[in-house]
């Protein structure tokens, strides 16, 4: 008991630092006004990265001006609201380069505020001094927009400063915004590519798991995590099984972030999205560095086959009538697709992964590939929500993870009733 009160005594004193230093040690930055001339190459320079962070998909209201914040970003705690990043009184007007700076190494405002993980500070962190203040400069260039912040929308204790305290002193450590030394042997084409998945492209935010307080694992990096409200999978980058590439040809990785369309995938859901407004603009050696470091990722083990119970017979002849009735046309009648339109579900990883959440959204809301120069005109799959009940969606996902020698498990009405709790579903 002793050693318990001891040991238990030793941790809260671990944590009381930390949580000591984020709640007193910032102060608020003096405001600065706004520079007289801006730096148009820092500033084009800084339009590209935001491109790279996908900053537009968070900060800009549909409809509304580009980068003037207010959008929801919802989060199993509530409503998060984007700042609003133009050069006016309620965004970034009286900023520095230095507050800025703080704001992605630091997750910290210029009043001195802790800043919610929401915003993707802890892979900003890695971002390079210099590629922060061409994001401030391109920020500093754009119209001044009148946006007012709107309040969080966050439950108690998670809407308070010390809640925020504390879960930063447990998951959070502050980058030094320089490559990691392990990494200095690495070729620089691995380096840069590295660089951009781990920071701005913030990839892991997405393709990692999060605990029940939404912090993800550094050991866990890009091993796949359920994306929190939306209920999409973000598949492990690192396992041949769902999204890993190591096997791929370069050319192939890239043309999916180019185009959102390869010879052995496609984009879809959240990821359809970021093709659209981020991967696509990558120049040539930031998408070639970006390819070669996720072909470089080391791969999970192959898993022993799981053991499961297959779906009823009268399971899988109801799937099968359903697919021939909604589907055959576009996929085929084997599984083989329409080359050039629509993917093929025979061998698809994407139908036999272990979380089945992906195939249950398609079918559920249907989709497209991202519009690119590459791709401009994709097809796209209709909605099947006010189509199929529970139970028709549940035998058709089931007769795809086990027709054309597949072999993953069925899923239930129960798996597609979670799959539809995102709002509009």
């Amino acid at each position: 008991m002793r050693i318990t009160l001891v040991l238990a005594a030793v941790c809260v004193l671990l944590l009381a630092v930390p949580l000591a230093r984020d709640l007193l040690g910032g102060g608020e930055l003096p405001a600065v006004p706004a520079p007289a001339t801006a730096d148009a190459a820092q500033a084009a320079r800084g339009a590209y990265l935001a491109r790279v962070g996908n900053c537009d998909s968070c900060h800009t209201v549909p409809g509304g001006a580009p980068f003037a914040g207010g959008r929801a970003i919802e989060t199993p705690f509530g409503a998060v609201h984007a700042s609003n990043l133009t050069p006016h009184a309620t965004g970034l007007a009286g900023w520095s380069a230095d507050a800025f700076w703080r704001a992605l190494h630091e997750g910290r405002s210029r009043d001195g505020r802790l800043l919610y993980p929401a915003f993707p500070y802890t892979s900003y962190t890695h971002v390079t001094r210099e590629d922060s203040d061409a994001l401030f400069a391109y920020f500093q260039s754009l119209p001044p927009a009148d946006q007012p912040r709107r309040p969080h929308a966050l439950r108690f204790p998670f809407d308070t400063q010390l809640a925020l305290a504390a879960w930063r002193a447990l998951f959070f450590r502050p980058g030094s915004g320089a490559p990691e030394p392990a990494d200095a042997a690495r070729p620089a084409e691995w380096r840069r590519g590295a660089y951009l998945v781990r920071g701005l492209g913030h990839c892991s935010a997405c393709h990692t798991a999060r605990n029940a307080l939404g912090a993800s694992s550094e050991r866990l990096a890009l091993s796949g995590g359920l994306i929190p409200v939306q209920n999409w999978y973000a598949p492990a980058l690192n396992d041949e099984a769902e999204a890993g590439v190591a096997h791929w040809r370069l050319e192939e990785v890239e043309a999916l972030l180019r185009t959102g369309v390869a010879p052995r995938g496609l984009a879809v859901g959240p990821m359809a999205e970021v093709v659209f407004r981020s991967t696509q603009y990558l120049d040539d050696g930031d998408l070639r560095a970006m390819a070669t470091f996720l072909r470089a990722l080391p791969q999970q083990p192959a898993p022993a086959p799981r053991a499961f119970d297959p779906a009823p017979p009268a399971v899988l002849q109801r799937g099968a009538a359903l697919y021939t009735r909604h589907c055959a046309d576009c996929h085929g009648a084997q599984g083989q697709g329409t080359p050039g339109a629509f993917p093929p579900l025979a061998g698809n990883r994407a139908v036999t992964m272990t979380q089945p959440a992906n195939v249950l959204r398609m079918i559920l809301q249907g989709g497209y590939a991202p519009a690119t120069a590459g791709n401009p005109r994709p097809h796209g799959m209709p909605p099947f929500t006010q189509v199929l009940g529970d139970e028709d969606v549940a035998a058709v996902a089931s007769y795809i993870r086990s027709a054309w020698g597949h072999r993953a498990a069925p899923v239930g009405a129960l798996d597609v009733a979670r799959a539809r709790e995102r709002r509009g579903s």
